[in-house]
């Protein structure tokens, strides 16, 4: 029996490992090809560039390590059960379950260690890799004029339609938008039909020169009047040379950490101790949002807005008959705008206690993420292996299309039902767990009808069953007379 273990086990593992490789390579491009937009134009180095992709690594083995899981079994024992070599190893009283023993083993130990992968490996991931990005996002790009978008280039957003030279330095139809330094805010728009990049963007100073246009500038005249007849002043010019201090934008340190509280960049207790945090903020605006919404809003305020015609120990239950009719007036207007800024005050409360809601399940989902990869890898096992028995066919191509739907299913099950769970529908250990629970019978059925030399589903027959019915009956030959 140490021969056939043997036989199964190195045939699984290098289909594995050929498989997760391949896996890998196309997920990690796939993942460059996703943030595309943040790293072209950026001038980087290829250890920049590596550091990136290494940090891809561990972000993507929740997708990669099922997948080659399910895949490689379907094709192992596919191979193996058309090549009739479970017919031979039935024959000498050796069991599916007695051929999958030693996998068993390795892809228990396997699911076991994906989880404390999933708690120390996957956090510093994503934490190495969101935060890698966004000091590339926020560097000095080497080409940072793009096409049809506005691109913030130190104190000025410009938008070009047409870039044309050698190297991108002549502009067609510039609009910038300049920041005020005294006023928050972009109050100076300039448009120009032309424009030229004369110093390259790698310098510290970037001299744009535009051609026949206008220049915008905002008015904040302290007369109400003069601002509404002169808002703002126009200049024609035939030349304009504009300066832009890019400095600080060369001293972006990539190895900068400042983003830490993302959900996937944190460990168990790491979570529980955020949870705990965010749960106690919670109930503190939960309770100030309960307390407000059933306060009697009305006479509190019309109360404190009565003028000095009723003394402050003089005050009834129908003291608003007690006022002057103006006084009236004004104290229900006053009263009404008070009503309507804390029905505003109330609805934002409402808001940020259901973002909090989110952001605590969005946690809780996390935590239980961790076990779910273990879980899944040994599952989609079970799943993979019958699956290849019972197909009878081994290489890349039907097992390479069954064992992409089967994950895809689970995968799509677990991404909706995991937003369910962080928008309340159901608790958030159901929402990380149902894929799993939805495919666990699925396994155990596999299981059952490959031992017992059953096919997953008998089309043959009713196939046969269905055309036999459309079929014309022959006729009865006449007997000659």
């Amino acid at each position: 029996m140490k021969i056939l273990d043997r036989y199964i086990l190195t045939s699984f593992i290098k289909t594995f490992l050929s498989v997760f490789i391949v896996i890998m390579f196309i997920l990690i491009l796939q993942a460059i090809w996703l943030y595309i937009k943040d790293l072209a134009g950026k001038d980087l180095d290829m250890i920049t560039i590596a550091k990136f992709m290494m940090y891809t690594i561990p972000v993507i083995v929740p997708l990669a390590l099922p997948l080659s899981i399910i895949l490689a079994s379907i094709m192992v024992f596919g191979n193996m059960a058309e090549n009739y070599e479970f017919a031979a190893m039935k024959s000498n009283g050796i069991s599916l379950q007695r051929a999958m023993r030693s996998l068993i083993i390795v892809v228990g130990t396997l699911g076991v260690t994906s989880f404390f992968f999933a708690n120390t490996v996957i956090p510093w991931g994503h934490f190495k890799q969101g935060n890698l990005r966004r000091n590339i996002v926020n560097s000095k790009p080497a080409m940072a004029i793009g096409v049809g978008n506005f691109n913030q280039l130190g104190d000025i957003n410009i938008k070009v339609d047409q870039k044309t030279g050698d190297r991108g330095q002549f502009l067609d139809n510039v609009l910038i938008h300049k920041k005020n330094p005294k006023r928050n805010g972009n109050y100076t728009v300039i448009k120009s039909r032309k424009g030229e990049l004369k110093s390259s963007l790698k310098s510290n100073i970037i001299q744009l020169v535009l051609t026949d246009g206008n220049y915008y500038d905002d008015l904040f005249p302290e007369n109400a009047q003069k601002r509404r007849s002169s808002p703002f002043i126009r200049s024609y010019f035939d030349t304009y040379t504009l300066n832009v201090d890019v400095s600080g934008l060369n001293n972006v340190d990539l190895n900068k950490a400042d983003v830490t509280d993302n959900h996937r960049m944190l460990k168990i207790h790491e979570l529980q101790t955020s949870i705990d945090s965010f749960t106690t903020k919670f109930n503190d605006n939960l309770s100030f949002y309960h307390e407000a919404q059933h306060r009697k809003w009305a006479p509190e305020l019309m109360k404190s807005r009565i003028t000095d015609t009723i003394k402050a120990g003089e005050i009834t239950d129908n003291f608003i008959s007690e006022l002057k009719i103006y006084d009236q007036r004004r104290t229900i207007e006053n009263t009404i705008n008070k009503l309507k800024q804390q029905r505003s005050s109330l609805k934002n409360r409402l808001f940020q206690l259901s973002e909090e809601s989110k952001r605590i399940a969005k946690h809780e989902i996390e935590i239980q993420k961790k076990f779910v990869l273990g879980a899944a890898c040994i599952l989609l096992f079970f799943i993979g292996a019958p699956l290849g028995a019972i197909i009878r066919k081994g290489g890349m191509g039907l097992p390479l299309v069954i064992a992409t739907l089967f994950f895809l299913t689970y995968h799509f099950i677990n991404i909706f039902a995991e937003k369910a769970a962080v928008e309340g529908a159901f608790p958030t250990w159901i929402g990380a767990w149902m894929g799993t629970l939805i495919i666990f019978p699925l396994g155990i059925l596999l299981t059952y009808r490959a031992t017992t030399d059953q096919g997953f589903f008998d089309l043959g027959g009713a196939v046969e069953s269905l055309f036999s019915k459309f079929k014309k009956k022959p006729k009865n030959p006449t007997r000659a007379v």
